[in-house]
Parts: structure tokens; sequence; C-alpha cells
């Protein structure tokens, strides 16, 4: 499936919390009138990304909640194990990397990035031995502002071009979202104006055992 090929800041961090602790925050910016007095709100994107890096270190399970519609040929997503694994958190308020596997394929991976804006989706996508596919490192820059729940992330010049390069028409028009609710789901979508959607939600209350590493990645 063409589609599904292409699945697969301001300083806050100092490192990944655990799965359940609080939320950081960061003296310097402004606090919103429902923060309480003398707490500062994190700004959406940076909310956004230290939502995520409270599951550093964890991988869970995913089912497909929407996929419409039906493909003509054979879905490479249906009958796999789904599973995302919050993995690159060097620096998770600057960069994450959240590799989505689908049964033995491990080429994807999900770069979530801090721009001076908002937040930046790209998909990295690998071959087995490691090199590059010749779709990758495509996506977009988030809506502004977005919030600390969902971020979406509409398809680049750059994603274009390369798009229509390998032929992939309907790939113009994507939008990308992601969703977060620390400890109980994260949503990944993919959506057109024709009508198609994709959705794979993880079950972020029940870690599994994290799988191996993406393809390109193993010394990580």
């Amino acid at each position: 499936m063409n589609a599904l090929r292409l699945l697969p800041c301001a300083l806050l961090l100092a490192a990944c919390s655990p799965a359940g602790a609080p939320l950081p925050t960061t003296p310097g910016i402004l606090a919103s009138p429902a923060a309480d007095a003398g707490v500062p709100a994190l700004a959406p994107a940076d909310a956004f990304l230290a939502a995520i890096a409270r599951h550093c270190g964890q991988a869970y399970a995913g089912r497909i909640v929407a996929n419409r519609p039906a493909a003509a040929t054979p879905d490479p997503f249906e009958g796999q194990a789904l599973v995302m694994h919050v993995r690159g958190c060097d620096a998770p308020e600057r960069e994450i990397r959240i590799p989505f596997h689908v049964g033995e394929d491990r080429s994807r991976t999900w770069v979530l990035t801090r721009t001076a804006e908002g937040v930046r989706l790209k998909h990295d996508h690998r071959h087995a031995d490691g090199t590059p596919d010749a779709v990758t490192m495509y996506g977009g820059d988030s809506r502004v502002p977005g919030t600390a729940v969902r971020q979406e992330f509409p398809v680049d010049a750059g994603s274009v071009a390369m798009f229509e390069r390998e032929g992939l028409k309907a790939s113009v028009a994507n939008t990308w979202a992601m969703e977060i609710e620390p400890g109980t789901r994260l949503r990944y979508e993919l959506a057109r104006p024709d009508g198609r959607l994709f959705q794979v939600e993880f079950d972020l209350s029940a870690p599994v055992e994290p799988p191996p590493a993406p393809w390109g990645d193993e010394a990580g």
C-alpha cells in the first residue's frame, strides 16, 4: 500500500521521566490563566513532547482503529503484530525517535523534532541492511500551536517533491497527526481530503517487551 509505505525546544527535560511521573515545567514560559499560581505552563509543543517522553524506553502494542477505504491489494498491516518503541530519548526536549514495527518489518521510525515554531514529524524508512529507502524522511511541520494532546503535520514541500518523483501522487495531500494521553494511549494518524484515513492506537497502560532495534540503528 503506497499510503502506508509512508508509515512503517525550549529546553524542558533534562532526562526522560518515568511513565506516570508529573510533567516537568520550565521557568520563563508564561503561565496560562488556568495554571496554578506561580507554576508556569508548558508551550503546547513542549507539553506534547514531554508527554511522550514520559514513556521513554517503553514499548507498546497497537491495533488499527481506522483504515478506509478498504485496500484493493493485501494490506501489509492486517494480521501483523504492531509495536511502537519510545526509544530515541537522548535529548527528548529536542528530539524523540519512535520505531514502529509491523511484524518482522523494522523499517519504520517516527522522528519528532522540536522546531522554533512547533514540532516536526519525519518518517525514517530503512532497508534491512540499514540503507535508506528511496522514500524516506518525509513528513511536515505541525500546525501552530496544536495542543499538549494532539499535533497535526501537513505534508511539506520537500516531501511533495519526493512523492511526485516516486509516483506516489495520492500522498501529496497527506496530513499526519499524533495524539498522546500519557498512561492511556498514543494514536498515529494519516488522513487525506479524499477520505483516506488510517489510525493505529497503542495502549500505554500495558508495556510490552521491547523489540529489536530498527534497521540501521542496531548499535543505538
